[in-house]
């Protein structure tokens, strides 16, 4: 009988998909991570730890499996909060939930669930993995889940192979109502919980406050860059054109408390009013503490079709599929979750790729994670660099 353990999270997905397991005859062991219990800057009853973990006891009780708890606080702070910080400190925009994917659960959970002897490590993620055979070997596919709503295929974009070879996603064929009513048929606790929100195994946080638990206020300027202005410099870097703006060109409209408390796209804690419309960031400058920000959300500064992803921040889940330096390749991409895939040219340069988007996208941000598919499979991904 092979052995699985699964991350129990509280929720109802991580609940069913251990109902799943059983009913496929596995040997099914529950284990619930305890990665995060500073609620400094934690929104009040958003996804405490405490009560998630005593309902994963409660579920694993209901299944007549067995339970333990883990604490991996202490990596879980190293590659994922100090991670965030410093990306921030930066000027870039970290995605924790794809680092924790890819550091901790099909990691560090990984190698802990292997030493209790599984086979394989289950989640509640809603995509697919399928086995096929190539001319390079065994390839394991990581297919987009049914549920096009709850599709978690991008929160999984950095995994490689051999933690593939090893993962099970029980609910990734079902849709979220579907997955509900399995959890009421079996009277699991976790049946109507409501989905957790924002950061992973923290919860929705004040970013601000978080942010600044480490990194200080500073304040600077607010320059708005007018949509008609075309007093920039532009710079190229292997095919990728990138606005930089400066002071002069536009008008000193406010003041904030630190470039790296602000990302591109962000309209929310700008503090300027009396406009006809609102006020979007579409660039940030830590070096001279700047937020350059433009009126409305069609101004230009904040689209651009094409961006790029260094050698060493290239990932390729497929590694069949890697593009020789010179290749290029048509696929479906995307920035974040949840975003529609769009249309987009892959090219491979000697010191990275560049991305090439049939039409333009708003918010392109450093630090993000792009991801690309053929049909609904995903091949690979990278962090931006600009």
């Amino acid at each position: 009988m092979k052995r699985v353990v699964v991350g129990l999270s509280g929720g109802v997905d991580s609940s069913v998909a251990a109902a799943l397991l059983l009913d496929q005859g596995y040997d099914v062991i529950g284990v619930f991570m305890k990665n995060w219990h500073d609620t400094d800057a934690t929104i009040s009853d958003d996804c405490p730890w405490e009560e998630d973990s005593k309902d994963a006891l409660i579920v694993a009780e209901k299944l007549g499996i067995p339970f333990q708890t883990i604490d991996l606080s202490e990596t879980y702070k190293e590659r994922i909060v100090d991670y965030m910080f410093s990306e921030y400190e930066a000027g870039r925009t970290p995605n924790p939930d794809v680092l924790c994917n890819r550091e901790i659960k099909f990691d560090v959970f990984l190698k802990a669930a292997l030493s209790l002897g599984a086979d394989f490590v289950a989640t509640g993620h809603y995509c697919r993995k399928e086995e096929i055979d190539t001319t390079e070997g065994t390839m394991y596919r990581l297919l987009a889940g049914k549920d096009n709503n709850k599709d978690q295929s991008y929160f999984l974009c950095q995994v490689n192979q051999e933690q593939l070879s090893k993962a099970l996603f029980p609910i990734g064929h079902l849709e979220k109502k579907e997955v509900r009513e399995i959890a009421k048929q079996r009277d699991l606790i976790t049946a109507e919980k409501k989905d957790s929100q924002g950061l992973c195994f923290i919860g929705k946080v004040r970013l601000p406050d978080f942010l600044q638990q480490q990194l200080k206020p500073k304040p600077g300027n607010i320059v708005e860059i007018a949509s008609q202005s075309e007093k920039y410099d532009t710079i190229s870097t292997d095919d990728v054109h990138e606005t930089v703006y400066v002071e002069s060109d536009g008008e000193v409209v406010g003041m904030h408390q630190g470039a790296h408390f602000y990302t591109i796209g962000q309209r929310k804690g700008l503090g300027v009013g009396g406009k006809s419309e609102p006020l979007f960031v579409i660039s940030t400058d830590v070096n001279t503490n700047t937020i350059y920000v433009g009126m409305g959300d069609d101004h230009p500064g904040l689209s651009r079709s094409c961006l790029f992803i260094s050698e060493k921040e290239t990932h390729w889940v497929r590694p069949d599929y890697a593009l020789k330096v010179g290749e290029e390749k048509k696929f479906l991409g995307r920035i974040r979750y949840r975003q529609p895939l769009q249309h987009v040219t892959v090219k491979a340069l000697e010191n990275g790729l560049v991305l090439q988007f049939d039409q333009p996208q708003k918010a392109i941000a450093a630090g993000q994670f792009a991801a690309w598919y053929d049909g609904d499979e995903l091949i690979g991904s990278g962090v931006i660099s600009h």
